[in-house]
Formats: C-alpha cells, structure tokens, sequence
C-alpha cells in the first residue's frame, strides 16, 4: 500500500471515529431538552443516556472477534450504514420508547467500528513507528470527540432541535461507506472457524449484568439488585472464562494474560478509566453545583481534560524517540498523580478555585496520553493479524469497563463523603440546590454553603484517590516492563485482500 493512500484511508478510519464520539457525549448536553419534549420520565432518561453504553460494552468482544472472521472492513461498512440509518430514527423519535430503542441499536453498530478500525488500522501499518502515530491520531481523535462533543451540542441546541446532536455522525458515515470499498484494505482469517453463539451469549449477559451493577449503585438507594446483578455477572463471567479457555478458536484470547505486559497494560487501561471517569464526574458536578456555572460554561471549562488527553496521545509516539515506551507510560501516569493532587487544594471560591481545578484535569489528562497510544498499540501487536480485531475488543472493554466503574466506584466514594459532611441532611448537591431556593433566605445560604464545602471536600477525596490509583498503575508498568511488540507478517493462510 502506497503512503498516500494509507494516509487517506487513515483519514477516512479517523472521521467515524471522531464524529462518533462527539454524537455520544453531545447527548448529555441535550438530555434535558429531549427529556422535557418527549415527555420522558426519569427511569427512561437512565435508560436513554445509558442504553448505547451497554450494549457497546456488551457486544465489542463478540464484534471484535466477529470482524476476524468475515473480513474488518465488510463488518466495520455494515455497522456504518447501520449507524447513519439508526441516528436518522433516533433524531425523529417521537417518544421515549422509541428513542431508548434507536439508542440501543446504535450500541450494536456503535461495537462493530472501534474494533474494526484498530484493527484495520494494525494491518495498514506494520512498520512499529507508522503504527504508533497511527494508532495515536485514531485516540486522539476518539478523546477530542468526546470533549468537543458538550460544546458542539450547545452551539446546535442554540439554533435547531434536540435531534440535530444524532445527526453529526450521518455526514461521516456517508463519507466512510463511499470511500471505504476503495481505501481499505479487506482482512480476514481464513482459519478462524465458525463463531461460537454460546461464548457470544455468556459475554453478553456477564458484560451487560456487571455494568448494570456497578452503574445502579450511585442510583438506587436499596443496593440489594444491583448487587445481585453484580453476583450474577461474576457467576456467568467466569463460564465464559472456563468455555474460552477450553476452545480451539475462542471468541476472546484470553491467553493472551499470561503475558504480563499485555496483563499489565490491560489493568492500567481499566484503572486509568475508573480515575478519569470518577474525577470527570466530580469536576463537572463542581463546575456547575459549586461554582454555579451553567452546564454549557461547564461544557467549556470541562473540554481541557478531554483535549489534554488527546494531546498527550498525539505527542505519545514523539516521545519513544528520547526514552522507553515503558518510561513514557510510567511517566506520564505519574504526572496524572500529580495533576489528580492538584484538585485538593480547590476551594468553594471560584476565583481562586477555578485556575487551580483547569490546571489540574489539564495535567491529569495528559498523563495517560502514552498508556491510551503506545499500551494500545502493544495490545494489538502482541497477536498475529488474525486475532487483531479480538485483541482491539479487549482494549475497548477494558476502557469502558473502567470508566463505568469509575462512576460507580469513585460516586459511591464521593457521596458517602458528601452526605458525611453534611450529617446526613443532604443526599446529592442537585438536591440542596433545588432545597435552597425554597427556604427562607438564612437558611438557604447556610444549607447551600454547607452542601458546597462538603461536595469540595468529597472532590478532594476523589483527587487523592485518583493519585492514589494513577500512582499505583506507574509502579505497576515499571514492574512489569511491557514494550511494544512487532505486528506478526501473515501466514499464507491470513493475508490481506484488496478490493
């Protein structure tokens, strides 16, 4: 393949990826409208908001593994025009049911593109150097989606309906489904065998009973069905584990972890989300409960940490020139901790509190730039080609597993605090917020000052632990030393088809 052409079709693989992450997170800007159009109520406001999520999570290994088999780039066009049709009838929805439904599709067709197109873009590249810029611009470009997304949405919700947000992704959709039959290269194993529907199954229910649990946690006041389906999951989940490694061809290398760098990287990964996920969460209730901005200047004030990760992923691949993958990730892990230290010293007074708080999801966001560019690369290239679209699956998993643990987890941490500080008066700020206006003027303010020191301080726990877990993930890297690995030549039995 000629540069010119890989660079063209590196473009095309980046657009999708780029749109589609500005489509997932412009909805949270948008919810309120939809909700209050549609007539939603809050259960279907949950499930609106969290229906795309859960089957992304559970279906990605079943597509990785599912693009191995009958060829990357015929999977990853079926999910496109699946994707563009679904965020028609989602802009269009003239109810909740409908809406909830459309969102759910969309996480089908949403599974299919983030392991089709690492995995594309793993057999474009061999050349380690090449595929690292690769697979850094590919990051870069879901991270920057996901911060502009906010902004994007208030500038459409300004001028057109709620509906305008699902229809961003349409435009790059088409582009990908002209272009793609005559950029991509098709890849396929020839070996794979069929695809076993019962680890399909298992990975499906354990997946979708586990992020269920978690996220129903910092939602439900009796824990007791969360917890149950956190049981049930684990029950399931290690079925799945016993089938997998039983198989000859399992739907998921799980293998593959007898490697401790590959183990290595696959934990930071998870453990990066939980303490990004959890820190974001905090932060943006802060910007808008404390410092009392609208959640569109917090939109704006929040895109540092999204833009701060893409930038330390783009420059990732520039700093195995003067030092060690394993260094670089380390590295920036540990400015992470610094930068996660940072949110402890903000206050309840935006004057001083703001410069102090961008400053740190800035530098916290930069951090973990190497592990998202180069640990993912060194998943990737630690398999022959023909497992690269499973091995692209457990990045994915890995990464949106952490980032609902991380609101489960770090929520859960962040709320006992608050309710703590507040002697167990108040149960979120939102509420203390809405309180307040309804209490004479004395007792709005010191319930609302109240509410405000104690969410300050639980945001300053949440930053001691995210240091805490960033900290702990250098040390691990250190520890186990991965460095990045060649991408195998294909067997005679694996080579790349061209259209």
């Amino acid at each position: 393949m000629r540069v010119d052409r890989a660079g063209l079709a590196l473009a095309v693989l980046m657009l999708p990826t780029l749109l589609v992450a500005l489509d997932t997170t412009a909805l949270l800007l948008a919810l309120p409208q939809l909700s209050a159009d549609l007539g939603a109520t809050s259960v279907q406001q949950l499930w609106i908001s969290d229906s795309y999520g859960f089957m992304v999570t559970g279906l990605v290994i079943t597509m990785g593994t599912l693009g191995d088999r009958i060829g990357r780039r015929r999977l990853l066009l079926i999910g496109a025009a699946a994707f563009a049709a679904l965020s028609v009838v989602a802009a269009v929805a003239d109810g909740p049911l409908t809406l909830i439904v459309a969102r759910a599709l969309l996480g089908v067709a949403g599974a299919t593109l983030a392991p089709s197109t690492l995995a594309l873009i793993t057999n474009m590249f061999r050349d380690e150097r090449r595929r690292r810029r690769a697979i850094a611009l590919w990051a870069t470009c879901q991270f920057t989606g996901g911060a502009l997304g906010p902004v994007l949405a208030g500038f459409l919700l300004q001028r057109f309906w709620w509906g305008s947000v699902f229809l961003v992704a349409v435009p790059a959709m088409l582009v990908l489904l002209l272009t793609g039959p005559f950029l991509l290269p098709e890849f396929r194993s020839d070996q794979a065998g069929r695809l076993d529907l019962t680890s399909v199954g298992l990975s499906l229910v354990a997946v979708l009973l586990m992020v269920y649990g978690v996220k129903q946690l910092t939602v439900e006041s009796a824990p007791i069905m969360p917890l149950a389906a956190l049981v049930v999951g684990a029950a399931v989940g290690f079925l799945f584990v016993r089938r997998q490694l039983r198989l000859e061809t399992p739907l998921l290398e799980l293998r593959l972890f007898r490697d401790r760098p590959f183990t290595a990287v696959i934990l930071a990964l998870v453990f990066a989300g939980i303490a990004m996920a959890g820190t974001g969460l905090l932060v943006t209730q802060y910007l808008q409960g404390v410092l009392d901005f609208s959640p569109f200047v917090s939109a704006v004030l929040f895109a540092p940490m999204g833009l701060g990760v893409a930038v330390g992923t783009m420059g990732a691949p520039a700093l195995t020139r003067w030092m060690r993958p394993t260094t670089a990730i380390a590295g920036g892990l540990a400015g992470s901790a610094l930068g996660s230290l940072l949110l402890v010293g903000v206050g309840v007074d935006g004057g001083s509190a703001l410069p102090l708080v961008m400053t740190g999801i800035a530098v916290l966001a930069l951090g973990p730039g190497p592990l998202f560019a180069l640990g993912t690369g060194l998943i990737v290239g630690s398999v022959p080609p023909d497992r690269a679209g499973s091995a692209a699956s457990m990045s994915e998993t890995g990464n949106y597993f952490g980032g609902s643990l991380g609101f489960a987890l770090l929520g859960v941490v962040a709320a006992v605090v608050y309710r703590t500080g507040t002697d167990g008066t108040s149960d979120s700020l939102a509420g203390a917020v809405a309180a307040s206006r309804h209490l004479p003027a004395a007792q709005g303010a010191q319930l609302l000052r109240t509410a405000r020191e104690a969410f300050t301080t639980s945001l300053h726990v949440t930053g001691v632990v995210a240091a805490v877990i960033f900290a702990g993930m250098a040390v691990l890297i250190l520890t186990m030393r991965p460095a990045t690995h060649t991408v195998p030549i294909a067997t005679p039995g694996q080579e790349v088809t061209h259209a």
